[in-house]
């Protein structure tokens, strides 16, 4: 059945505020049920790591089932190739360092000019760091997608590793990682996928991509401030871990640095929660698709993203359509309502005669909260040549968003554009 609005806005508290969450690709709302799990966490289990007494026995169980239900939502083969920590960008930046080890002067590491810095800048450091060739993906300016013509041409024997993000945040261009997996795997290169605003749109699946590794961000899929990272267990148990000496010498715990963030991960244990009840009250109808192939929560979550992402597909041709209405705005990225499922509801735009900080301050003073700037995108912007002009707006839907807001926003926009 299609998502019920009123009953999806209802599990989120913050929901109940009469302004509009557009700012959603820098941090979701949080449904009751992180809030729950978090205040049960702090309540009932707040403790540090193998405890012999009962409420640290029963935080690691907690992580444990926490870790399990992500490996679920990402499609992992084992709890163990996951591994939590501050966010997306800290994980990454532990990950390169490890890997750096591996490398040699020379090596080449491929990286795109379309993805966040998180995914850009660790990498050109390891290549600073072990003399390492750095060879960069462009992406078509005119509709945002990556250049995969010009992919075969980067990839070369001396390729270590290709560094592509699932989704734009900046542009919402969603790329086809499967068909950039499977290229670099050919010149036997390791990806790494960062998967931060693709998340909260639609269904992942790590084994069916075949990457190497895959990391999100907790609180851009409903949840708290924690990161996840999907590695592939024999990488993780091969690759050099830098830790203290008691700290365990397995994976995923070799990774996993100082005391965890063990109330965050209860929060995102909650995300995942309120992701199965979506799948279950509204993904029935995607269910055949998934047939034999998952079961429980896996089947769930899978129910719930393709759910999320059939909604989402409408709504952002329903966007589209309201900032084109907008005199003077100018749409970076994807427009083409045939091309709805190659991109996120994430829609950035420049405003005739407008700096775009002022745009977002108008849109606030409305009620209606965007971003502005270059949101750590900055290759993105710099190759749109607009780094230096203020960057763009940035307004995001999310599955709780309704029609109603999206008008709500072309009618202050409207206003603005006129003053």
């Amino acid at each position: 059945m299609p998502l019920d609005l009123s009953r999806i806005r209802a599990c989120f508290p913050a929901l109940t505020s009469p302004d509009v969450y557009l700012d959603n690709p820098g941090g979701t709302q949080v449904p009751h049920h992180v809030i729950d799990r978090i205040v049960d966490y702090l309540v009932a289990k707040n403790a540090n790591h193998e405890g012999a007494f009962a409420t640290s026995r029963a935080s690691d169980a907690l992580v444990d089932e926490a870790r399990a239900a992500a490996a679920e939502f990402f499609n992992a083969a084992r709890p163990e190739e996951i591994v939590f920590g501050a966010n997306m960008t800290t994980l990454t930046f532990h990950l390169s360092r490890s890997l750096a080890r591996t490398l040699q002067p020379g090596d080449e590491i491929v990286v795109t000019r379309l993805d966040h810095d998180a995914n850009i800048s660790p990498w050109l450091l390891v290549a600073e760091d072990r003399g390492c060739v750095v060879r960069w993906l462009d992406f078509d300016v005119e509709d945002g997608t990556l250049r995969l013509d010009l992919l075969d041409g980067l990839l070369t024997p001396r390729t270590r590793l290709v560094a592509v993000g699932y989704a734009s945040n900046a542009l919402g261009t969603i790329n086809p990682v499967g068909t950039i997996v499977e290229r670099a795997r050919q010149v036997g290169a390791l990806t790494y996928v960062d998967a931060v605003h693709f998340a909260p749109h639609g269904p992942i699946d790590v084994q069916a991509l075949g990457c190497d590794f895959l990391v999100a961000s907790a609180y851009k899929f409903f949840g708290p401030h924690v990161g996840v990272l999907y590695g592939r267990h024999a990488l993780l148990e091969q690759l050099p871990a830098y830790r203290v000496r008691p700290a365990p010498a397995e994976a995923p715990g070799k990774f996993e640095t100082g005391t965890g963030n063990f109330e965050g991960i209860a929060g995102t244990l909650g995300a995942l929660d309120y992701l199965a009840w979506v799948g279950e009250t509204f993904g029935g109808e995607h269910a055949e698709r998934y047939q034999g192939a998952f079961a429980g929560r896996r089947l769930l979550l899978k129910q719930a993203m393709s759910a999320i992402r059939a909604h989402e597909i409408e709504m952002a041709g329903m966007l589209i359509d309201t900032l084109q209405s907008v005199p003077g705005l100018a749409i970076r990225g994807l427009t083409d309502r045939r091309r709805m499922d190659a991109r996120a509801p994430t829609v950035s735009f420049t405003l005739e005669r407008q700096n775009p900080r002022a745009v977002a301050e108008a849109l606030g003073r409305d009620g209606i909260y965007a971003w502005d700037g270059n949101y750590y995108a900055l290759a993105v912007t710099e190759r749109l040549g607009l780094e230096a002009s203020g960057g763009m707006v940035r307004v995001g839907l999310a599955h709780y968003n309704t029609p109603a807001e999206v008008e709500r926003l072309g009618e202050s926009l409207r206003r603005i554009a006129a003053a």
